[in-house]
């Protein structure tokens, strides 16, 4: 339930369009709702701007189908990241409306009373500024579109810049203009992950790395790329983990949402 809704409910109680026991009856979830498999946090988009989000990886189709229709009845929306093609077309048939992004591997529900914003799905303002994800190569694409889907979701302007790692600097560089009028900047690379230091030079803004699992042997599954984030000589530069679109998304979210307040 988010606070634009619970401010709905309470106003209906106070004007006499609903009684307090009305009230109480579509607060029964709240604020955590316990399923056999999982325990739903109904109060998390109060707590801390965004509703609960499903990791899909691990979880089975229908586990997943019934986590989204309780999210979906307290908050008309859902998000869920790591799905597989399966839960996707699972949700697909209970939710028409369902966006299903195979590279990224989301399903996002927009709401309803959202459909008319820039971007579906949240009322965040568009004024917080632009998300600019900027991708180094080709591979690394999943972990990026992840990071970019999230944050639309959120509501926030996005901008994407693929295929600009440091084998090619000369990409990077003939779009300076583009990292400077961007309010945040996720950096998204895999191998030796130099890219982030490169763009932490460029620009003023905040900048977060994301580390992703693709490299040859000696990359570690993205430990190289890790490490190599995190020792970086550009100020400015914070690290997520591994593959983490996600929480890169949920960071640059909650900078651009605080600088808006």
């Amino acid at each position: 339930m988010t606070r634009e809704q619970l401010e709905a409910l309470l106003a209906d109680v106070a004007a006499g369009r609903l009684t307090p026991a009305g009230a109480l009856d579509r607060l029964r979830h709240f604020p955590t709702e316990r399923l056999p498999f999982a325990q739903l946090d109904h109060h998390r988009a109060l707590r801390q701007g965004h509703p609960e989000v499903v990791f899909c990886e691990g979880k089975t189709v229908e586990q997943v189908v019934a986590i989204c229709e309780r999210l979906e009845s307290a908050a008309g929306t859902f998000l869920g990241t790591r799905a597989t093609e399966a839960q996707a077309a699972a949700l697909k048939t209970s939710f028409p409306r369902v966006q299903w992004n195979a590279v990224a591997r989301t399903v996002f529900l927009p709401s309803l009373h959202a459909l008319d914003l820039p971007r579906a799905g949240s009322s965040a303002p568009r004024s917080t500024g632009s998300i600019l994800v900027v991708c180094a190569g080709t591979s690394d694409l999943p972990v990026a579109e992840e990071a970019a889907v999230v944050a639309e979701a959120y509501g926030h302007q996005v901008e994407r810049m693929a295929d600009v790692g440091v084998a090619g600097l000369h990409r990077l560089l003939n779009a300076t203009e583009r990292l400077t009028a961007a309010s945040v900047i996720i950096v998204v690379a895999g191998m030796e992950g130099a890219l982030p230091s490169v763009v932490g030079g460029l620009v003023d803004v905040p900048v977060i790395a994301v580390p992703t699992s693709v490299g040859y042997g000696a990359a570690f599954g993205g430990i190289a790329a890790l490490l190599g984030m995190l020792n970086s000589c550009a100020a400015g530069v914070t690290v997520v983990n591994i593959d983490n679109g996600f929480g890169a998304a949920v960071a640059a979210s909650r900078i651009l949402r605080r600088a808006a307040t």
